[in-house]
Formats: C-alpha cells, sequence, structure tokens
C-alpha cells in the first residue's frame, strides 16, 4: 500500500513531466557522480523528482538540489531534454513495474507512463565534501560514484551521466568553471587538474597558466601553499565579480 505522503506528493505533481540531476562532484582530482538506490529494489538512479504544479521547471530543479544535497548557491543548468517514445528500448519496463509496484504500491506507476515520461535534465557542479546527501521518497541511499565506475542505472540514466559530461566539457569553450568545486584559496596546478579531469586529456601547464591569466577572473595572493616535496606554488583566488561577469557573458575560453 502506497505511503499517503508519497502519495499526496504525487498528486499535486504533472505526471508526464520530470527533473533528473546529474550532480557532479569534484574533490582531490577525482569527478564523481551522485546516485541513488530505490527503495524495495536493487537499483541505481540519478537524484530527481517531479514538478509541483505550483512552481516553475527551474524552480523544481532548484528544490530537488538542495532537497538532496543541502547546497544552495551552487552552478545548475538544463542540459537536455529526453523526451524519445523509446527511451526505455534497452530495459525491461514489465518486471521494472511489476517491482515498483512491490516496493511502492500497484498504482505508483504503469507500463504506459514509463514508455512516455518527459525528463528534463540538469546537471550542477559541486565540491563533494561539502554536500549532506540526502535521500527522497523513492529512495534510501545514496552514493558518490566515480565517472569511470558507474553501474547499470535504472531507466535511461547512464544516457543521461553521457550527455550531461559532453555538454560539461563544450561548455568549458565559453564559461570559467572552479568557483564551487576548489576551496577559497587554490595554486594553479589545482585549477588545472580540474580542467583535465573534467576534460580527461592533459594540458600543457604553461599554456594552461598563460590562459587563465588572460581571462583576467583570478588574484594572485602574495601566500604560497607550503608543505609540499617541491617549490611551493603561489596561491589565487577567483575574483567573484569577474567570474560572474565572465559566465554572463560567455567570452571564449579556448582550453
Amino acid at each position: 500500500m502506497m505511503d499517503p505522503g508519497l502519495r499526496i506528493y504525487l498528486e499535486s505533481t504533472l505526471k508526464e513531466v520530470s527533473i533528473d540531476c546529474v550532480i557532479f562532484g569534484f574533490h582531490a582530482g577525482e569527478l564523481k557522480v551522485l546516485l541513488l538506490k530505490w527503495k524495495g529494489i536493487d537499483g541505481w538512479s540519478l537524484p530527481g523528482g517531479r514538478i509541483y504544479l505550483e512552481e516553475s521547471v527551474n524552480e523544481a530543479a532548484v528544490r530537488i538540489l538542495q532537497e538532496r544535497t543541502g547546497l544552495k548557491e551552487i552552478f545548475l543548468q538544463q542540459f537536455y531534454t529526453f523526451g524519445s517514445n523509446d527511451r526505455y528500448k534497452n530495459m525491461d519496463v514489465e518486471a521494472l513495474v511489476k517491482k515498483l509496484e512491490w516496493a511502492f504500491g500497484s498504482d505508483f506507476y504503469d507500463e504506459k507512463y514509463i514508455k512516455r515520461n518527459v525528463s528534463l535534465g540538469y546537471m550542477a557542479l559541486v565540491e563533494f565534501e561539502q554536500v549532506v546527501a540526502t535521500p527522497d521518497w523513492y529512495t534510501d541511499e545514496c552514493m558518490w560514484c566515480e565517472i569511470s565506475a558507474v553501474p547499470k542505472l535504472l531507466f535511461d540514466h547512464n544516457e543521461m551521466i553521457e550527455v550531461a559530461l559532453k555538454a560539461l566539457r563544450r561548455q568549458l569553450s565559453y564559461q570559467p568553471i572552479g568557483y564551487n568545486l576548489l576551496p577559497e584559496k587554490f595554486t594553479m596546478p589545482e585549477l588545472q587538474r580540474l580542467y583535465e579531469t573534467i576534460l580527461g586529456k592533459q594540458l600543457d601547464r604553461r599554456n594552461f597558466q598563460k590562459l587563465m591569466l588572460s581571462y583576467d577572473i583570478l588574484e594572485k595572493l602574495p601566500e604560497k601553499r607550503t608543505g609540499g616535496a617541491f617549490k611551493a606554488p603561489f596561491l589565487y583566488r577567483f575574483d567573484k565579480e569577474k567570474y560572474d561577469r565572465a559566465m554572463q557573458e560567455e567570452i571564449l575560453f579556448a582550453v
């Protein structure tokens, strides 16, 4: 039998449109994605949810992200709409429906709804050690998973991650990243490692530093990172006003 609170939630939302969030987390040179395990079944998915009747699409995405991560001021944008009429052609939809009925009640899902649901894909960038990952109505466990080790997910969520990663890499050509992913003070090698991790390739050290400084979004500090085995590098921080302006103007970032 369906939980009464879950029934109220479902009845107050749009039925054929949902939001799924690809939440990328970066820390110590690793790029990960947040996954949630569904209650009662052996399946993982991306965080997501439905849109309340009284809220806009973007408001729903922000709400879902805050509920799952506990964070408020972070980078978030829509990257794709998933609406193919055969989105789950590689899944045994009938078997999945039976599992969902067992876990949530016979009227939670039906095969027709699963096949024709439209999902708006949003992606976010966070420093995952700052996240308090919290399950939702459907899930009971959260985990950060390295991009290279993502298991087979429910629905078409593996494809969503692939599309989001491509969108993120394209974005590096016209917008800066790093404000929500690095400490307030960081070294140039740490910034370069972030870009290399997302792009999946190595970058020339001298060219990268020259390029980043040319965009005039970094402030070089008189402090140095101490305690390492090599020469202590200078620390930098983002000039928030210039960083925001670069985000809005979408200048060319030829990384």
